[in-house]
């Protein structure tokens, strides 16, 4: 929690948030963990399980963890993917969109408005960027789509406000890749969310901004920092953000 919350937040935003990262640690678990990547269950990788920051953890957080201990989120007896991000920008989105899921569409995500507007700072809720076609070209290969220049951009298909699907063009050939996979390619921190308001080529570079900090799905950390301000329940966070899971307490 620490690694992925501010450390002056309201108590119940870290507890909803620990339920959701305890699920997330024990659903990646089930599936072998990152013992195949690092060599152990779990990492500090933040592409590949959570950040973590012991420098920030408070005595806020120890008592937020405590009073969630055991505390997880199940959906048909198994754990849930427990998705969570900074910033939502206003609305969720279903996993296929924001991080271009591969598998099923999981039942227990869906769209959900979200409160965290009303605080979340002009830095973090508005983004703009300036990206050289080299990265964007770098990245396209990456993918599998290879441009030999690049010429234009443009949003192909819109879920939830995000571009879910991108056209970008060179060289008389046309692309359309996933918008989540597409900002993965290009830099998470560059391309901060996929809710674009300008995604355009311009002198040979890619000029886009946008709204929200992650990939929308599941938690909202700054929308859970706004519920608990208003006196919401860790668990009443978490069920606005997950309505179909049942939290259980699972030891103590």
């Amino acid at each position: 929690m620490q690694g992925e919350m501010k450390p002056e937040w309201p108590k119940n935003a870290y507890a909803a948030q620990a339920i959701v990262a305890r699920t997330f640690t024990l659903e990646l678990l089930s599936r072998g963990g990152t013992r195949d990547l690092h060599g152990a269950d779990i990492c500090d990788n933040h592409v590949h399980a959570q950040a973590y920051n012991p420098d920030n953890i408070t005595q806020t957080i120890k008592d937020a963890v405590r009073m969630t201990r055991g505390e997880v989120m199940i959906y048909r007896n198994r754990y849930v993917k427990g998705w969570f991000s900074a910033s939502c920008g206003g609305r969720t989105t279903n996993a296929k969109t924001g991080l271009a899921y591969k598998g099923e569409e999981p039942a227990y995500i869906k769209s959900v408005s979200c409160k965290e507007s009303r605080i979340t700072p002009p830095e973090v809720k508005k983004w703009s960027a300036d990206i050289d076609s080299e990265t964007v070209l770098q990245a396209l290969k990456k993918l599998g789509k290879p441009l030999p220049n690049l010429s234009g951009a443009q949003i192909a298909k819109r879920v939830d406000n995000r571009a879910a699907v991108l056209r970008l063009s060179g060289g008389g050939k046309k692309v359309e890749i996933d918008g989540a996979d597409f900002r993965v390619a290009v830099g998470p921190e560059k391309m901060r969310s996929i809710w674009l308001t300008q995604f355009e080529v311009k002198d040979g570079r890619l000029i886009t901004s946008g709204t929200g900090f992650g990939h929308g799905v599941g938690l909202c950390q700054w929308g859970a920092n706004e519920l608990a301000r208003e006196n919401s329940s860790p668990e009443e966070i978490v069920k606005h953000y997950f309505p179909k899971v049942t939290i259980k307490r699972l030891w103590r």
